[in-house]
């Protein structure tokens, strides 16, 4: 998981270091490996799976329950509040263009109302 912010500091949403919101290595935003946010592995943000990015159950990327990449509740990936910003998805901009292939835009909609992209 990594912030959900436009930093280029250590695990930053801009960032190409590990972890990092732009980098391709383990667990960043543009991995395709474990728990990468291009991953459609276990817990990778292209995974339909139990806290996939494309998930809507249970901590999933599109769910609207809590820690819920939709949610705006505590934790919520659409949370102001502590917590709020955080998930294995990948970058909004990619991902709101992997959901619209999909054919998830009613929640590629939600998300442009919420995060400015």
């Amino acid at each position: 998981m990594w912030p959900r912010n436009q930093s280029r500091g250590p695990g930053g949403g801009l960032s190409t270091g590990p972890g990092g919101g732009l980098s391709t290595g383990p667990g960043g935003g543009l991995s395709t490996g474990p728990g990468g946010g291009l991953s459609t592995g276990p817990g990778g943000g292209l995974s339909t799976g139990p806290g996939g990015g494309l998930s809507t159950g249970p901590g999933g990327g599109l769910s609207t329950g809590p820690g819920g990449g939709l949610s705006t509740g505590p934790g919520g990936g659409l949370s102001n509040g502590p917590g709020g910003y955080k998930s294995n998805i990948p970058p909004w901009n990619i991902f709101v263009v992997e959901l619209e292939k999909r054919g998830y835009n009613a929640q590629a909609d939600l998300i442009k109302r919420h995060i400015k992209i």
